[in-house]
């Protein structure tokens, strides 16, 4: 079964001087301002589309690799990624680096590799984020 999520984003003004918001309307989670300063150059407060994609692919690989060792008979105990997305003015996104590390009783760091690699490749969000460069570094720990 399909399903569908809703954001909605709000912008006021030119783009350098202006300001938005963001809301997570199927969650309902929260409303967060977005301003270019915030995407181009310090947070400040201040969310980015680029912290909302590594947000998405964060949760995406690690459901994924979690999925995935389940499926080969070696549940993690625990799965930390973070998505760290670049984002260059005038360019666009230019990678985004995935760095995880986990906890799977009884498999080899090879084994691990793997999976972990599978995962990065077919997530659903690096699968919508193909044409971007994505880059791994999984770890047992």
């Amino acid at each position: 079964m399909a399903t569908t999520r809703t954001a909605n984003a709000h912008w006021e003004g030119p783009l350098l001087s202006g300001q938005g918001t963001v809301s997570l309307d199927s969650s309902k989670v929260g409303t967060f301002d977005v301003t270019w300063a915030s995407r181009s150059e310090e947070p400040n407060g201040r969310t980015s589309p680029e912290e909302l994609i590594a947000a998405a692919h964060s949760t995406c690989y690690s459901m994924a690799l979690s999925h995935g060792l389940a499926g080969a008979g070696n549940p993690p105990e625990k799965v930390d990624t973070k998505a760290e997305v670049t984002f260059q003015p005038g360019e666009g996104i230019t990678g985004i680096h995935l760095t995880v590390r986990a906890s799977v009783p009884g498999l080899s760091a090879d084994a691990f590799e793997k999976a972990a690699q599978d995962a990065k490749e077919n997530c659903p969000v690096s699968q919508a984020l193909k044409g971007t460069t994505i880059t791994l570094d999984a770890a047992l720990v």
